[in-house]
């Protein structure tokens, strides 16, 4: 089954259970805001992260064309194929036509097309299922302990109890994601953990990837992202 959803191209990826706080401000997706405010609940839309260009395009009349929004003549090579459905729980409007809203992800689709005559992009999608895939309860115990041990080497910790402590869900499905999120990994890296084809094809990536990010943490002397760790996370 497919259906028509309009999209919001990100520079950053999102995932199913995952919270996403945006303020909205470029006119194109302003009106967005303003067209799926005029329709019956739930609210959705589809996010979906850029593979070149930028998200950010001028304001005014310009914007309504993908083409000036950074993305180039074909919105769909420069987006990348697999996204995740984002449904606003809150959603507030100012005077000046701004938005601030929060949205969860809910399900994955797949782009099937893309119609880029509108104000904004719209695409055919289709579900994405998911699958949790031989073996993922095994991976999810391998990977909470590598995603603990990487969380407090990330934080600088020398204590336990200083980083990394909080519980983490038993869901296979679940703790994928929110370790796919919460890792300080590049936007391909994040889009291949959107796109796996299961829970445990997901937690295996990231077992090798929260490895190689060890790996490298442990020769720096310091950390730009530092900061990271010590917010907590929720998986919503």
């Amino acid at each position: 089954m497919t259906e028509r959803l309009p999209l919001f191209p990100l520079g950053s990826v999102l995932y199913p259970g995952l919270v996403l706080p945006l303020h909205v401000f470029e006119e194109r997706y302003r009106r967005l805001m303003a067209d799926l405010s005029a329709q019956p609940e739930p609210h959705r839309f589809g996010v979906v992260a850029i593979r070149d260009g930028r998200e950010v395009a001028p304001t005014g009349v310009e914007a309504a064309s993908p083409a000036l929004a950074g993305l180039g003549p074909d919105p769909h090579r420069a987006l990348f194929e697999i996204g995740c459905v984002a449904e606003i729980a809150q959603l507030q409007p100012h005077r000046d036509g701004r938005y601030e809203l929060i949205a969860t992800g809910t399900t994955r689709f797949r782009i099937l097309s893309i119609d880029a005559t509108g104000p904004y992009l719209t695409a055919e999608v289709e579900d994405v299922p998911e699958e949790t895939g031989p073996d993922a309860q095994i991976l999810a115990a391998g990977v909470e302990r590598v995603f603990r041990s990487y969380r407090k080497r990330l934080a600088g910790a020398q204590d336990s109890t200083v980083a990394g402590e909080q519980e983490l869900p038993t869901d296979p499905n679940i703790l994928s994601y929110l370790v796919a999120a919460a890792s300080v990994l590049d936007t391909h890296d994040k889009q291949r953990l959107l796109a796996a084809a299961s829970a445990g094809d997901r937690l295996r990536a990231e077992m090798r990837m929260l490895r190689r990010e060890a790996a490298v943490l442990a020769k720096l002397p310091s950390l730009p992202a530092v900061e990271l760790t010590r917010q907590a996370f929720s998986p919503n």
